[in-house]
């Protein structure tokens, strides 16, 4: 059964804020099936629509839904971010903190870079405490093993106690 665009908008309209109906509620109240929302709410998001989960709130967005806010309101101004916020549920510090985290995002490589770069010299440094404590210890058993031998020998040219 197809439906018309009209009616697939004004049902699309019902997930928006204010109203933030759940699907499965609106499945009920529409007697149109949950697939079929769920696959209009992707349609929809797919051509860059902003359609939250209802039942998530604000801090419960996906992160192409917050990025999807980012974008719409990055040219207005106060009264029309206020007022936008209204119509939707939010909060325009949520908007700013949301467009810092936007900007920032780029910059995770570089950081993590450098913190990479930074626990590779501290493990090379790790590592070569290590192997200097591990030749010292190489060369402490030879002397021993050699000690040990020459102790046997000794033993055996002047006949002494040879576990002494």
């Amino acid at each position: 059964m197809g439906y018309s665009p009209e009616r697939k908008a004004a049902v699309l309209k019902r997930m928006l804020p204010p109203n933030n109906l759940a699907v499965r509620r609106l499945s009920q109240e529409e007697g149109i099936s949950e697939a079929t929302l769920h696959k209009w709410r992707a349609q929809a998001r797919n051509k860059g629509q902003l359609l939250p989960n209802a039942d998530a709130g604000p801090e419960g967005w996906a992160s192409r839904d917050k990025f999807a806010a980012v974008l719409e309101t990055a040219a207005l101004n106060d009264a029309d971010l206020a007022e936008y916020c209204r119509q939707r549920g939010l909060f325009a510090e949520q908007i700013k903190t949301w467009r810092v985290a936007c900007e920032q995002a780029n910059d995770w490589e570089r950081r993590s870079t450098a913190r990479m770069s930074q626990a590779t010299r501290e493990e090379k440094k790790r590592i070569k405490v290590l192997e200097r404590e591990l030749a010292r210890k190489d060369r402490a058993l030879a002397e021993t093993a050699a000690l040990l031998v020459l102790r046997k020998k000794a033993a055996a040219i002047w006949g002494g106690d040879e576990d002494a």
